[in-house]
């Protein structure tokens, strides 16, 4: 059965418009992430929420604020904090995972077989390009190697979430 071209260009249509919020989003959640000190911590996706919230024309008021938040729903806060979250190094050809409210930095290859590109050498590279070496174990003898993945823990200070 053969959609109609009207329903057609409608579906693309809506699909397109998903595409382009989804990039739009993106886009912006990378675009500010660094703007809330201090970086890779709860309070700084705590403001980059009441900003956005702020933004949408809501009030810094906390009924407003929860209001915007159910608004989001889980999935769309699902998504922004992973963006807000992680960072890819190509250069380094490595991905990192850094929310605080998880026990351990991941850091994994981005393609394939990391096993030219997950060195300790290459790990500690990452985390001072993204500002995290002082803020998780320095100590290699505490970092985790999975299959394709190094776990390394927060310093006790900055996993209190």
């Amino acid at each position: 059965m053969r959609k109609e071209p009207d329903v057609m260009k409608k579906t693309n249509h809506l699909d397109i418009q998903a595409k382009l919020f989804d990039f739009a989003l993106s886009e912006l959640v990378r675009g500010q992430r660094n703007s809330f000190a201090p970086i890779w911590t709860i309070d700084s996706w705590a403001k980059f929420l009441i900003w956005l919230s702020l933004n949408c024309g809501l009030s810094g008021e906390r009924d407003s604020l929860e209001n915007f938040a159910d608004a989001l729903g889980r999935p769309l806060t699902i998504r922004m904090r992973k963006i807000f979250f992680e960072r890819t190094m190509e250069d380094l050809g490595l991905h990192l995972i850094a929310d605080p409210a998880e026990s351990n930095v991941l850091i994994m290859p981005v393609q394939g077989d990391g096993e030219d590109v997950l060195t300790a050498i290459a790990c500690r590279e990452a985390l001072l390009t993204a500002g995290l070496l002082e803020r998780v174990s320095e100590d290699s003898q505490t970092w985790t190697l999975h299959d394709q993945l190094i776990s390394i823990p927060w310093n006790s200070s900055e996993s209190s979430c």
